[in-house]
């Protein structure tokens, strides 16, 4: 029996030893991320819907809605959009709701107020499309999805679930968080089983 026991237990630290290495030593979470993403469909559109990401407590904003935000940033100044509509609740005061926070960041940078468009209800992925989709039906024309690449195929699958017509624009988060150092591939890999996770019952649930 411990005889049976001991050879499990080194099975197991042999496989997340094996997994280690992998996750560190490899690009898994870069090809990972990549398989989770969606081509950008390159030019402009009359919005950008831009599902916003986490915001800790303190009210500054996570390192996935900042890469989000700079690269919506960007966008506009570029003249990918006209518009600009955030999506994201979270925990808290209206006041410091994620969209509220990266509509503050959005306009110190120089983008109009006129500009933005906030929902500040959405807990979710598929309730960021739900309520954005009467402010996205107020934009005629083309609309861009902007998300990190990780979470780009989920969100598109939900945002056109909910009768918003979008083309993707994903952005780098996992794929460049990858490459900057070894050290952070880690909680990539944690961030793509969650996400994976999350596409699985999403298509369960036919969310997307």
């Amino acid at each position: 029996m411990a005889f049976a026991l001991g050879n499990h237990l080194r099975n197991a630290l042999a496989a997340v030893g094996l997994l280690t290495i992998a996750v560190h030593a490899t690009p898994l979470t870069y090809w990972w991320a990549g398989w989770l993403s969606v081509p950008d469909a390159g030019g402009s559109a009359a919005v950008l819907l831009v599902p916003t990401g986490a915001v800790h407590p303190d009210g500054t904003i996570g390192l996935g809605a900042y890469w989000r935000t700079v690269y919506a940033l960007n966008a506009f100044r570029v003249g990918r959009a006209d518009q600009i509509l955030l999506s994201g609740g979270g925990p808290g005061a209206p006041a410091i709701a994620e969209a509220n926070i990266v509509r503050d960041f959005l306009t110190a940078s120089g983008v109009p107020t006129s500009a933005i468009q906030v929902e500040t209800a959405s807990q979710s992925t598929r309730e960021n499309a739900l309520f954005s989709a009467p402010l996205a039906a107020r934009f005629p024309g083309r609309k861009l999805l902007l998300t990190s690449d990780y979470h780009m195929f989920r969100a598109l699958g939900a945002y056109r679930k909910a009768g918003i017509e979008c083309e993707p624009f994903p952005v780098p988060d996992i794929r460049k968080r990858s490459l900057i150092s070894w050290r952070n591939r880690g909680q990539a890999f944690f961030d793509l089983c969650l996400e994976t996770t999350k596409v699985i019952y999403y298509t369960a649930k036919g969310w997307i």
